[in-house]
């Protein structure tokens, strides 16, 4: 692709990127009526209230509830009682789980995903003097598939739990052409996506319809969940709505026809972070730093000469309007509008006294534009970066998480603390381990895109 700067020309890279495919479909959506949804969600409150505090048949209950996606309408409830398992968990597991390998494994499974920590020894009933499952155990669908979602929470150092993934997933593999084809359709969906790796909404559709299949499915829960997740999807359409809007007056996707036009995507990937209604401004804020994000990382990865790079990075660095005149005019027009978004959001912000947390997503936007710059630079100049010292290194920042972690937290409630902030800015392990998570697994997606061609 050819650009000018001046009167010079200059060849550029190009990852020929397709044009969305969405177009403006979303700029259309409608409102729900809310008091059946009101009333179903007090009966389904009313089932968890009566249910006894420490019976298996409240924990089915909390699993059914959380799978079909409408556990945040409940989180005192399922916290109370599990707290209450938590703390008696030895006598739990002597007067209701001893030998019952469906429910030990949801037991833990549940305590774990809630943040408690209890021991993967309780699995030890089940295995031979040697660790291995005992093969009594093959035969029992129910017990392997909460083994095998139980297992998907394991820790370092837990080879029981290792083994289990291979043991489970091996015998249910093995069951697949015995069983029904609904309860097939499930089982295969839940090794190939396993249950802390999936999207939760879209986790929650294809539960909806496993649970209509399921003879003990309840009618009120059902409809309940059916609703909510309608209600919740013709709000994220509203709010997909508002920044397909906002997407196309800023222009962006015509004035930088280089840069990908992912603005559904981007509304998709914030999905995937928070779907409660409270975090509705969190998703917007979040969208639109991701489609800048997305547009810095094509500039700096494909677009951009090294000299104009050299420039948009000072720019960024001074964070200031009057940094702009010397860029390219692409760029200015990019830089202005970065530079617009983040003042909007302060404003917002403001509003609520909450406007500090605009200083930290601004230093985390400064950081990831080092890295993409300092990337730039290994590529311009031929050079191969030391893996761990240099490349790991600044994948860190590169990774986006970081600076996405921290924008996410903008637009919450008052849970996102001024403490919480300063903490992620300390790089805490979890927050590395992620990034160098998807650095790793953004270079393998970009193996297979340049072999794809």
């Amino acid at each position: 692709m050819d650009g000018f700067d001046g009167d010079a020309e200059i060849t550029r890279r190009s990852d020929n990127h397709h044009p969305t495919i969405w177009g403006d479909h979303f700029l259309g959506a409608n409102e729900w009526e809310e008091k059946e949804h009101k009333d179903l969600k007090e009966e389904v409150r009313k089932m968890l209230v009566i249910s006894p505090s420490k019976s298996f048949q409240k924990l089915e209950l909390i699993n059914t509830i959380q799978l079909l996606g409408v556990a945040y309408h409940f989180e005192h409830e399922i916290e109370e009682t599990l707290s209450n398992i938590y703390n008696g968990y030895e006598e739990w597991i002597g007067e209701f789980c001893e030998s019952d390998l469906h429910v030990v494994a949801l037991s833990f499974r549940l305590l774990r995903q809630q943040g408690y920590y209890v021991s993967s020894d309780v699995f030890r009933m089940f295995t031979d003097d040697q660790g291995n499952y005992n093969k009594s155990l093959v035969n029992d669908m129910q017990g392997l598939l909460s083994l095998y979602e139980a297992a998907q929470f394991r820790v370092h150092d837990e080879e029981n739990l290792d083994e289990a993934i291979n043991f489970t997933t091996t015998h249910l593999k093995l069951m697949l052409p015995k069983l029904s084809n609904s309860l097939s359709i499930k089982v295969s969906n839940a090794i190939k996506y396993p249950i802390n790796k999936t999207i939760a909404k879209v986790a929650t559709r294809k539960y909806i319809s496993f649970y209509q299949e399921d003879k003990s499915c309840d009618q009120v829960l059902f409809n309940f969940a059916k609703l909510d997740f309608n209600t919740l999807q013709k709000m994220h359409k509203r709010e997909l709505c508002d920044i397909t809007r906002w997407w196309k007056e800023l222009n962006l996707a015509n004035e930088l026809p280089f840069a990908r036009d992912r603005v559904v995507e981007l509304y998709f990937w914030s999905l995937g972070v928070y779907f409660e209604p409270q975090y509705n401004v969190a998703r917007k804020i979040l969208t639109k730093v991701l489609c800048f994000v997305s547009i810095t990382d094509d500039i700096y990865d494909t677009y951009g000469t090294l000299h104009e790079l050299t420039l948009l990075t000072n720019a960024i660095e001074r964070w200031n309007i009057d940094a702009a005149e010397n860029l390219a005019s692409y760029m200015k027009l990019f830089y202005t509008a970065l530079l617009h978004l983040y003042n909007e959001v302060e404003k917002e912000l403001a509003k609520e006294n909450k406007s500090f947390r605009v200083n930290f997503a601004i230093s985390e936007m400064k950081k990831l534009v080092r890295a993409y710059f300092q990337e730039a630079k290994w590529y311009h100049g031929n050079t191969i970066p030391r893996m761990e010292e240099e490349y790991m290194k600044n994948g860190i920042e590169s990774s986006t998480i970081p600076n996405l972690a921290t924008t996410s937290w903008l637009g919450m409630g008052d849970e996102a603390t001024k403490e919480a902030f300063e903490w992620i800015t300390t790089e805490p392990p979890i927050l590395v381990a992620s990034s160098i998570i998807g650095r790793l697994l953004n270079d393998i997606g970009g193996v297979y895109d340049i072999f794809s061609f």
